[in-house]
């Protein structure tokens, strides 16, 4: 698919766009076992906290006191005893984790940054309406659940929509662009019909004042 025929004319690929990194694998299942597991630890999560009735702050307390109450126990047991040590793995931070990381979140508050200064200056009408159309679908979605399972939910699909979009991107891009153009030509029409004669009106009162 050449770069014209890709939905707002981008040249970057999905996975470009989404840092190429770390995060970017994750999300476009090249690392299916993070992936997987990541689901399978909220999906948990999210039955806990439905079922239980737990917040986030008072469970993770208990799992946190409980975790280090047995590995405390555990530890001063065997070295009574002269037992191995608890098998913990050696706790850290790559360098280059910590980077992607910070590089991915630094692009894309950036990017947010950019097109909020640009929808504010009313310099791009095709940002104004993604953005319009988005938190539109936001606030119904929000209005109809609960933020636990708007986040879950959240989650799912940004661990899954980029991956489908990414193998099927020349059907979607098709489709899209097709809807895309259709409503930048009711904008332009609707453009040149009300604000022409609001900017119209106003320059009459200007005159008559």
């Amino acid at each position: 698919m050449g770069s014209s025929d890709r939905l707002f004319n981008r040249q970057r690929t999905i996975y470009e766009i989404l840092g190429g990194g770390i995060v970017a694998d994750v999300m476009l299942w090249r690392k299916k076992n993070l992936t997987v597991g990541i689901l399978v630890v909220t999906l948990a999560a999210w039955v806990v906290f439905e079922i239980s009735g737990y917040t986030l702050l008072s469970l993770t307390s208990n799992v946190f006191l409980l975790l280090f109450t047995i590995l405390f126990l555990w530890a001063k047991s065997a070295a009574i005893l002269n037992r191995p040590a608890p098998p913990l793995p050696h706790l850290h931070l790559s360098e280059e984790m910590v980077n992607d990381a910070a590089t991915f979140i630094c692009d894309r508050a950036n990017a947010v940054l950019s097109a909020s200064e640009d929808i504010a200056l009313g310099r791009d009408s095709r940002m104004f309406i993604k953005v319009g159309l988005s938190l539109f679908i936001i606030s119904v979605i929000g209005s109809l659940t609960d933020f636990l399972t708007l986040g879950y939910t959240s989650l799912v699909l940004v661990l899954t929509v980029p991956a489908l979009y990414e193998r099927c991107e020349r059907h979607i891009e098709s489709c899209a662009l097709v809807g895309y153009r259709k409503l930048l030509k009711l904008y332009v029409r609707f453009k040149e019909e009300y604000f022409a004669k609001i900017h119209k009106w106003i320059l009459e009162k200007k005159k008559l004042s």
